[in-house]
């Protein structure tokens, strides 16, 4: 209960701060929505070419910018803990009785919401464009992308907390992101990739979390492939929460 309480105090603290700077979600949606404007018309010349998904050009393309949107926007949330570290309010926090695992639990649950709203926004954009969901796949996809906000977000305060240096952190984490993201058909579907490339990507959680989110929008929530990429990535979140938690644990010892 008391972990409970002290996540949500600092859930609170920094919701303010977003809340005070909303601009961030505008932000970190423009990317998605160049791309969706810019990239996935280009897609409609190729959607009836063999091996390309069912579902039509932005039911396959969208769900691959969301997962982008998830994946880089909680990737960068260590800027912020390394000004924390800089300014010493890490340093602070250790007078406090809050617990350490809230301390990140409070975090994440801020970027968990500022992903939720952002996607929500693009895919109302992507409406007009053809984008078909359902209601009950919707739900599901905003579940399966917190679970992709807490996995990186939490990755993301692991490695701050390692590093404490924006010029190590920006190339590391960055350069680690951009194989993951190309080796997860986001942009174009991996039955377009030739075998071997196809075999590379079998091993990128990734690749799973997509096919997963093509498959909700498609409004096939019975299929194997989103029963695989939910447990996948749930189980990826939990071990990240943990190695996190761990890091904070000893950051604010």
């Amino acid at each position: 209960m008391k972990t409970l309480r002290d996540t949500w105090i600092v859930f609170l603290r920094y919701l303010g701060l977003f809340v005070h700077n909303p601009a961030w979600i505008v932000i970190g949606v423009v990317q998605p929505l160049l791309y969706l404007l810019l990239f996935a018309p280009l897609l409609k010349s190729i959607a009836a070419a063999p091996g390309f998904p069912p579902g039509g050009a932005y039911n396959v393309f969208v769900p691959g910018l969301l997962i982008q949107l998830g994946m880089f926007g909680a990737v960068s949330v260590g800027f912020s803990l390394i000004a924390e570290l800089r300014l010493g309010v890490i340093e602070r926090l250790r007078v406090t009785p809050v617990s350490r695992l809230s301390l990140l639990l409070g975090r994440a649950l801020r970027d968990i919401l500022n992903l939720l709203i952002q996607s929500l926004l693009l895919i109302l954009v992507s409406l007009p464009f053809g984008l078909n969901i359902h209601p009950v796949g919707l739900l599901v996809m905003l579940a399966l992308l917190a679970l992709i906000a807490l996995l990186f977000a939490s990755l993301s305060y692991a490695v701050a907390l390692w590093l404490r240096s924006e010029d190590a952190f920006a190339p590391l984490v960055f350069t680690a992101a951009l194989p993951l993201l190309l080796l997860s058909g986001v942009l174009l579907p991996l039955t377009l990739a030739p075998a071997w490339l196809r075999a590379i990507a079998a091993i990128n959680p990734l690749a799973y979390a997509v096919d997963a989110t093509r498959a909700i929008f498609n409004n096939h929530l019975g299929s194997v492939s989103v029963a695989k990429g939910v447990l996948i990535v749930a189980v990826l979140a939990f071990l990240a929460l943990a190695v996190a938690a761990r890091s904070f644990g000893r950051a604010a010892a």
